[in-house]
């Protein structure tokens, strides 16, 4: 097994997840016909799922969670700080995705430099 073979996978699995986030932005968030459907109050799964991932994006959590994990990841020790780096890089990746971008930069960045660190 080659050494670069987690490197690969890490990047295949931040891909997948860029695609979801932006799945998830344009499928559901700015998508016409849930918005016109979910306009009236309809009680569907849907529009639930949407209201409430719009008050997550409205008061920052993604972009707040984000930073605030990745900076605990930068000063935790090994394999448990490079775990909360993976939380707080993806995380942030969400948070660039869903309009809270100016929090997810300092976040992503603080992850990714805490991934890069020497062991």
């Amino acid at each position: 097994m080659s050494h670069r073979l987690p490197l690969f996978l890490a990047f295949i699995a931040l891909a997948l997840w860029l695609a979801a986030s932006y799945g998830l932005r344009y499928g559901l968030m700015e998508e016409v016909r849930w918005v016109g459907l979910c306009a009236d109050g309809a009680s569907q799964w849907q529009c639930v799922v949407r209201a409430k991932l719009g008050l997550l994006i409205h008061f920052g959590v993604f972009g707040w969670g984000a930073l605030i994990v990745s900076l605990v990841a930068f000063f935790v020790p090994r394999g448990r700080g490079r775990g909360l780096a993976i939380v707080g890089l993806l995380l942030g990746v969400l948070a660039l995705v869903l309009y809270t971008a100016s929090l997810a930069v300092f976040a992503v960045v603080i992850a990714g430099l805490r991934l890069v660190r020497a062991r």
